[in-house]
């Protein structure tokens, strides 16, 4: 169900999106199960403290963050914005798996050369290989059989 669209009005303010998310956007707590950001940058605030408040508030509400992170090749200040806090890319991306990590979100990163990660991506590449192992341990079992006879 979706349920609202956020917008930051140019800054970076996760903890103020956040808030009317939980706080006045997600009155029926019952329908909506998760929260979308999508974004270009690190938050305003520090990691550590969103990490704690979205672990608490999303365990409240049973609501799971999920963060799709674009990384912008510009320069610092190229659209006349100078951000209230910066971090390259790589400190961005780990930033924000921290955050969703705490309340059992997802993350996922991409940028104009694709995917860099993706919870979701790496899940199913997981699922593919115990997949395969398990076909690998069949594929013996049958051949040992095989052998006994």
């Amino acid at each position: 169900r979706w349920v609202l669209s956020l917008q930051c009005k140019g800054t970076r303010n996760f903890m103020s999106a956040l808030r009317r998310a939980v706080e006045v956007d997600f009155k029926d707590k019952h329908k909506s199960q998760g929260l979308y950001l999508l974004t270009t940058g690190i938050p305003d605030q520090e990691t550590n403290t969103l990490s704690a408040y979205v672990a608490e508030v999303c365990r409240g509400f049973d609501l799971q963050p999920h963060v799709c992170l674009f990384s912008v090749m510009n320069d610092i200040g190229s659209t006349g914005v100078i951000p209230a806090r910066y971090a390259n890319p790589t400190e961005t991306a780990r930033a924000f798996k921290e955050i969703v990590q705490a309340a059992s979100g997802r993350f996922h990163w991409f940028g104009e050369a694709g995917i860099f990660e993706s919870d979701d991506i790496t899940s199913i590449v997981s699922e593919m290989e115990k997949a395969k192992n398990y076909s690998q341990k069949c594929a013996f079992l049958v051949e040992s059989l095989k052998h006994r006879s």
